[in-house]
Formats: structure tokens, sequence, C-alpha cells
């Protein structure tokens, strides 16, 4: 009860209200505009946030983060555009109520089923708090270096058919890391002798490349397109009743978010995808399922709602982030000395109780904004493409020149908008590069403070040495699930290999088959053609002979 009410004393001011307020309501709009997103608003604002309070700053990214998943869905359900990438699967079961006349039933829905999950994941991991307090301080360097390393394969193998490429971006990310002045003994590395490299290259600049600024040239390049969207009749708070008959599929998938949510590298994606299948498979009418079933965009939106709250417990007790958006959030802890980490939950526990009370405040201040303004919110569907794009290009030159006034930082933001603008033309992955550059400076300082002790590879998992030598159980446990991992993706790599090898197999012989019957038809064909000629030719002579 202290550390409740320690968090909400903290919250309790007026620029912490103003930014929950203005996360939660940019968040919507923000997810609302297709083609945008949160990384973007995130990108873009993070320079800004470097000059509030560490609670302030975070509130209001955790209010785009918390929020935007709400606003994505009113363009999937009334135009079958995902306003944010996670949203995508909503349109599966949303836009096909809207064809049939019930758009106000999906979009109140929706909101219901949002609201409930991100309930849900913030009350389950208030009441773990006190677990996690209690773990976080078993992490020592040795132990922080594996949880590292294992986001980091964790984040690859997500990347199914595409791992060597997710790979290889990732060891790019953590060369860009290490370009500078290395942390122990400040000798230059990769600098060739430039003296504007040897500060670095910073996250900030290379973010605010590969999401902002490429985002802006994929917007650019493109169309502006016309839409029409017909104004929502009747309240929206039909949903909430709705969503009271379905408690099973409402609990179940919001469990998933949770459990993937706290997984670095799952996310939202694998989630709404279990809680789908599930709600599927154990629905009397699975049948309906991607033609307006309401039990699907329930599992949809209750997942993928259930998923911020929970990526927070490995940022808040590692310091590891588990995907792009909390990666930016950490550098917001790192610019006003705050380390997220085991001393954080020793320490400081009612800050990260007032960050939870936060996402719980933030949740309510949605969805009370969403059931009286989506008439209104529904406009900024219709803002052109490249009237954003120009937008979010001027605003963030803006935020990297401001971080550091350098113009060799909008060049080096520029050339990382470039390349990720081909990454998304190529359809290939941009998060392992953050996650790399991240999670590699994490393994390079802690990697190195462990090795202190360690003469074998035995050691690394041991205290002491000879009779006084302990076991460390968490290192144990963290290196059995790396090898666990890699064994079960090499696994699925070669079912897939075997997989497209039957594929193109069958094509082939399927092929020949065909060809086979098409030869044999065309033998028949001209024979009996053959036969057809022959009998006319012997009609004829035999009318000749006749006349004759």
């Amino acid at each position: 009860m202290d550390l409740l009410l320690s968090g909400l004393d903290i919250l309790a001011r007026w620029d912490v209200v103003l930014a929950l307020l203005t996360g939660s309501v940019g968040g919507v709009l923000i997810g609302a505009i297709p083609g945008v997103g949160p990384a973007v608003a995130i990108a873009i604002l993070l320079p800004a946030t470097f000059s509030m309070d560490p609670i302030v700053g975070l509130t209001v990214l955790l209010g785009i983060y918390g929020s935007s998943m709400y606003g994505g869905a009113i363009p999937a359900i009334l135009i079958n555009t995902p306003g944010t990438a996670v949203n995508a699967l909503t349109t599966y079961d949303g836009f096909p109520m809207t064809t049939r006349g019930e758009a106000r039933r999906a979009i109140s829905l929706a909101y219901s089923a949002s609201f409930f999950g991100g309930i849900f994941s913030v009350i389950c991991l208030m009441l773990f708090s006190p677990v996690l307090a209690k773990v976080a301080p078993m992490f020592g360097s040795r132990e922080i270096f594996l949880a590292a390393l294992l986001g980091i394969i964790l984040v690859v193998t997500a990347h199914r058919r595409q791992t060597l490429i997710a790979a290889a971006l990732a060891c790019f990310g953590i060369f860009i890391n290490t370009i500078g002045l290395e942390p122990v003994k400040y000798s230059k590395r990769y600098t060739f002798d430039q003296s504007f490299l040897s500060g670095g290259i910073d996250l900030i600049v290379v973010v605010l490349g590969l999401f902002a600024l490429s985002q802006a040239f994929f917007l650019l390049q493109g169309e502006d397109e016309k839409t029409r969207i017909n104004r929502l009749k009747g309240g929206l708070f039909q949903g909430l009743r709705e969503l009271a008959r379905h408690p099973r599929v409402a609990g179940v998938s919001a469990s998933f978010g949770v459990l993937m949510g706290m997984i670095p590298g799952v996310g939202e994606f694998t989630a709404q995808f279990m809680s789908y299948t599930y709600a599927q498979k154990t629905s009397k009418r699975p049948e309906d399922f991607g033609h307006g079933s309401s039990e699907g965009l329930i599992a949809a939106e209750t997942a993928n709602n259930a998923v911020p709250a929970a990526a927070m417990v490995p940022l808040l007790a590692l310091g590891i982030p588990g995907e792009a958006l909390t990666a930016m959030m950490l550098s917001v802890f790192y610019v006003h000395n705050v380390v997220p980490g085991p001393q954080l939950f020793q320490n400081q526990m009612d800050f990260v109780v007032a960050l939870y009370l936060a996402l719980l405040i933030l949740n309510v201040m949605v969805l009370v904004f969403l059931l009286f303004a989506t008439n209104q919110l529904i406009k900024v569907v219709k803002i052109p493409n490249r009237f954003l794009g120009v937008a979010i290009l001027t605003l963030s030159f803006v935020g990297v020149y401001s971080l550091r006034n350098s113009v060799t930082d909008c060049v080096i933001a520029a050339l990382f908008g470039v390349l990720g603008f081909i990454l998304k033309r190529l359809s290939l992955p941009i998060v392992p590069i953050i996650l790399g550059m991240v999670l590699g400076g994490i393994m390079e300082v802690k990697l190195r403070a462990g090795m202190a002790r360690v003469k074998t590879f035995p050691d690394f998992f041991m205290d002491g040495r000879g009779d006084d030598a302990s076991l460390r159980p968490i290192a144990v446990i963290l290196f059995l699930l790396i090898i666990a991992v890699l064994a079960l993706h090499v696994r699925r790599a070669w079912a897939d290999h075997k997989e497209l090898k039957e594929a193109k197999w069958s094509t082939k012989h399927s092929s020949t088959h065909i060809g086979a019957q098409l030869s044999r038809r065309r033998s028949f064909i001209l024979a009996e053609r053959g036969k057809k000629r022959r009998a006319e030719r012997s009609m004829l002579s035999r009318r000749s002979t006749d006349k004759s």
C-alpha cells in the first residue's frame, strides 16, 4: 500500500497529468493515421523528452506506445487499412462487419477489447512486482549478458524465413555501436581519424533515420488516396456489454499478450496469432472467423493491447529492451542517469509502480476519449500521405539537429533513412539494427565486467573456486534457454527446408504429369484426325469408282 501511495504521489503533478493527456490523445491520433505509427512519433519526440523529468518524458512515450493501437483499429475496421502494423489482424473481422453495416458495433467492440487487454496486463504486472523485486537482484553481470544475448537470438529467430538477414542486420547494429571510444580504456575504434566519429553514432540519430525519415521517403514516393468515411451513428457503449459475453476468449487472449510481451523479440504479432488461433479452434462458430466474427476481433485487439505493459518488464527489471519502442525509451532512462535493472527495483520501486499506474490511468483516459470523440477522430484518416511525409521529414531533421546542433548528424540520419527506405521496399526487418545497437552495448559492458573472475568456461556459471564454489542457477538456466532456442530454430529451419523441397518436387512432378497427359491427349487427337482423314479419302475413292 505504501508503494501504491508513493506511486500516486509521483503522478500527482500537473506536468505528469498533462503528459498523460498529451501522450494518450496523441497516440490515438498517430495510430489512426495509416502510414505513421508509434515508432515514427516516438522517434520524433525523443529529443524533446531529454529536457523533461524522467517520469514526464517516459509518460509521454508510454502514452503514445500504449494508445496507438486503439487508434490503429479505426482505419483497420472502417477502410480495411491498419493504422499500425499490429492492427493488421483486426481487418480480418473488423472490415467484414463494416461491409454488412455493423461499423459502430465493430469499433465499440475493438475499444472494449483493447481496454480490457491493457487493464488486465497492468494489474497482472503490478501484482507480480514484488516477485520481480526479489528476482531482479539475482542478476549479475554474467546473467544480464546472457539475457541480452538471449534477447538478440529471440529477435533474430522471430523473423522466420529471414533469419540470416535478421542476424546480419543485428550484427550491423552491434558494429555501429562499437564506433567511437570504447567504454573501458577509451581507445578509438573504427573512427578512421575522423573527429566526428570519435563520439560514436548516436542511437537517436539512427532511430530517426531508420524509422521516421524512411517512412517520410516512403510516403513521399507514393500517391495520395481519397478516402470516404461515413459518420458513425449511435453510442459506442455496446461493445462493453458484448465483451462480457466472451470472458474466456478475452481472458486467454490477454494472458497470451502478457506472456508474449515479457519475452524479448516476440511481441504483439505472436500474441495475436496465438490468441486468434485459440479463439477459432474453441469457437462454436469457427466458420465466421475472417467474415466478421466478434470473437476474432476480441482476440486480436485484446492480445495486442496487453503487450505494451508486459514489454516493460525486461526493460525495467534487466535494462534489456525487447523491441524497438522500448529500446527508444531506454535512451530516456540513460539521459537522466536512471539505470533500469535490478538496482531500479531495489532503490526506486515507487518509480516503477508510478509507471504502471500511468499505464492504468492511460487506458481509462483513452477509452473515455474514444467513446465521445470517434466521429471527429475519423477525419484524420483523410490526411494526404505526401503532406504527412513532408511534416515527418521536417520534424525529423529538426529533432536530429537539436540533439547536438550538428549538420553531420543530419547527414548520418539521412543515410540511415535511405537504408531504412531500401529495407522497407525489400520487405526486410529494421528492428534488429536498433536492438543490435542497444543490446550490443549492454553485452560488451557486462561481459567485460563478468570476465574479470572467469578463467575457464565453467567459471562463467560459478562463484568462487574449489570447495567454496557455488553454482549461479540463473546463468545456467539462461544458457540452457539459449541452447534450447537455437536447437528449436534449427529444427524448424530444417522442417521448413524439407517442406520447401517437397513443394518444389510436387510442383515439378505435377507439371511433368500434366505435360505427359497433354502429350498423350495431343497424340490421341492427332490419331483421331488421321483416322478421320483416311476414312474421308476412302469414301471419296469409292464414290469416284461408283461414278466411273
